[in-house]
């Protein structure tokens, strides 16, 4: 799962991180369109040669590599799932020409646009982390995040799964997202989000002590395909069947992106505290991994965890 590192500091710092993620909105709107080093500076409100400096610190990456990647992964993704010309894709996000495009995919990807879009395997694609303006509690004025607050109202649903595989990269001592990174990085993410006919996003995974294998992590991270996929699974990655089952899905509220760890910790509340028996089921760890997608604002954190009819098994 995609999550971010919330960088706190001095004023100058807090002014720096909120022009990086302006610029970071910016090129995430404007991927097909020519990007200027004036355009970035403008909205910035930095100097172009100030903006490179400050973009490249946050971020880990100079400036336009970034949105280079970035086009080249958004491009792989049309050539996975459209019937797209490797040129007229080539030319919607900003490569003057089908050569130039294709040096850059193969230096980015180890393979040319042409073959990936006939074969599809698991690329490593660019998946970068948002930075967020300095976390909420270290705002001027702001209550405490401590300070006890009425909880917002969250959606709860009961949803099959049915049978299916799972491809995952599983860690060795890991029980959560932090831990994992620490152990495996978060690249996984980018191989996870390049899987054609996954059944649905990537997520974050505790795995059940029945499908741990021995010597791995309780937290892992993977993506769902059809049981009868037949694709590559890249080098490292395990694939398990899971057999169906019921999902107890829970979802909050839409939430400011910097204030993802709270969002998450609600509904870790919730779960901690819900009894489902009052619906008519139970908890089933052991029929699937509990999973948690990426935290992004706009839809509010999403969490699910396995359950059965109560008085079955």
């Amino acid at each position: 799962m995609l999550s971010f590192v919330l960088e706190v500091g001095n004023t100058e710092n807090r002014e720096q991180m909120n022009a990086v993620r302006k610029a970071q909105k910016y090129i995430n709107e404007n991927l097909k369109e020519k990007i200027s080093l004036y355009d970035i500076a403008k909205i910035t409100g930095y100097s172009p040669w100030h903006i490179s400096k400050i973009f490249k610190k946050h971020t880990g990456t100079a400036l336009f590599d970034y949105i280079r990647a970035l086009r080249l992964s958004s491009a792989a993704l049309v050539l996975r799932d459209e019937k797209a010309c490797v040129l007229d894709v080539a030319l919607d996000f900003v490569f003057d020409t089908h050569e130039g495009f294709s040096r850059a995919f193969s230096k980015q990807f180890g393979i040319s646009p042409k073959k990936y879009s006939k074969t599809t395997p698991p690329i490593k694609l660019f998946m970068p982390y948002l930075v967020q303006e300095y976390p909420k509690r270290e705002r001027e004025g702001e209550k405490k995040m401590s300070e006890k607050k009425e909880p917002n109202t969250v959606f709860v649903q009961v949803i099959e799964k049915p049978t299916r595989k799972l491809i995952l990269k599983r860690g060795v001592k890991a029980k959560d997202y932090y831990e994992y990174c620490d152990e495996v990085s978060c690249d996984v993410w980018g191989l996870l989000s390049s899987i054609k006919d996954a059944l649905y996003e990537p997520m974050g995974l505790w795995m059940p002590k029945n499908l741990i294998k021995p010597g791995t992590s309780v937290y892992a991270q993977g993506v769902e395909v059809p049981k009868d996929f037949n694709g590559d699974i890249p080098e490292g990655f395990d694939i398990i069947d899971l057999a169906p089952c019921k999902m107890m899905v829970f979802q909050g509220q839409p939430f400011d992106d910097e204030d993802f760890e709270e969002a998450i910790s609600e509904i870790w509340e919730v779960i901690d505290k819900y009894d489902p028996s009052l619906y008519g089921f139970a908890w089933a760890d052991e029929k699937a991994p509990r999973f948690q997608l990426e935290p992004q604002g706009y839809r509010g954190y999403i969490e699910g965890k396995p359950v059965r009819i109560a008085n079955t098994k």
